[in-house]
C-alpha cells in the first residue's frame, strides 16, 4: 500500500501515520527524518541540501525529490509506505508519478485528513505545555485543575510560540496556498480519499481503515 498523507497543520497527520504505520505493517516516511538522516550521514545528497539551508535558501525540488527517491527504494518500503510532508508542491507530485510509473508501480491514494480553518485555530491556540515536566494540555478539551498550573508538577503551562493565533493563522495560510492546488491534483486523478478530522481520534482512524480497505 503506497499512500501520500495530507492534511493542515494542527489535523493529527502524525497521530494517525503511526496508527497507520502500524496496522499495515508500512514505513512512515517524513521528509524531516529523511532530511535529518541524510545530513548526519554526509550523504551527497545531504551534504548539497545542508549548503542550501546554511545560506539560508530553499532546498530546490530536484534534490529533495532524489532524497525521496533514494528512500523509497529501501527494503522496507517493498510492501509500501505512508508518505508524509513529500509531496508538498504540484511539481513534486508529477515527479513522484513518473518514479512509480517508471517502476511499474502506482500511489494507491492520496489521503487528505481535512479540517476546517476555524477548529484547527480553536484546537491548536488552546494548546498549553508546561515547561518543567511537559506535560501538555488544552483550555477548553484538556484543562489544568488548578487554572494554569501543571497537574504533575505545579508549574505555570505556557502558550508556545507557535500556538499563538498569529502563528497558527500563518501556517495555515501558507499550507492553504501550498496545498490546494496538489489536492486539485490528486482530486483530478480520481486518487484523493477524505476523511473528517474534526472527529475523536479513535473515530478518525477508524474513518481511514474504512477509506484504505476501499483502495486496496
Amino acid at each position: 500500500m503506497k499512500i501520500v498523507l495530507l492534511g493542515p497543520p494542527g489535523a493529527g497527520k502524525g497521530t494517525q501515520a503511526k496508527s497507520i504505520s502500524a496496522k499495515y505493517s508500512i514505513p512512515h516516511i517524513s521528509t524531516g527524518d529523511i532530511f535529518r538522516k541524510n545530513i548526519s550521514e554526509n550523504t551527497p545528497l545531504g551534504i548539497e541540501a545542508k549548503s542550501y539551508m546554511d545560506a539560508g535558501k530553499l532546498v530546490p525540488d530536484e534534490v529533495t525529490i532524489n532524497m525521496v527517491k533514494d528512500r523509497l527504494v529501501q527494503d522496507d518500503c517493498k510492501n509500501g509506505y505512508l508518505l508524509d510532508g513529500f509531496p508538498r508542491t504540484v511539481e513534486q507530485a508529477e515527479a513522484l508519478q513518473e518514479f512509480l510509473s517508471a517502476r511499474g508501480e502506482k500511489l494507491d491514494t492520496a489521503l487528505l485528513i481535512d479540517v476546517q480553518k476555524e477548529f484547527i485555530l480553536e484546537r491548536m491556540t488552546g494548546r498549553r505545555v508546561c515547561p518543567s515536566c511537559g506535560a501538555s494540555y488544552h483550555i477548553k478539551f484538556n484543562t489544568t485543575k488548578i487554572p494554569g498550573k501543571c497537574d504533575l508538577c505545579g508549574a505555570d503551562v505556557i502558550q508556545r510560540k507557535d500556538d499563538t493565533e498569529e502563528t497558527v493563522k500563518e501556517r495555515l495560510d501558507v499550507y492553504e496556498s501550498q496545498t490546494q492546488p496538489l489536492i486539485n491534483f490528486y482530486k483530478d486523478k480520481d486518487m484523493l480519499s477524505v476523511v473528517d478530522g474534526t472527529q475523536e481520534i479513535n473515530q478518525v482512524f477508524e474513518s481511514i481503515c474504512k477509506l484504505l480497505e476501499g483502495v486496496i
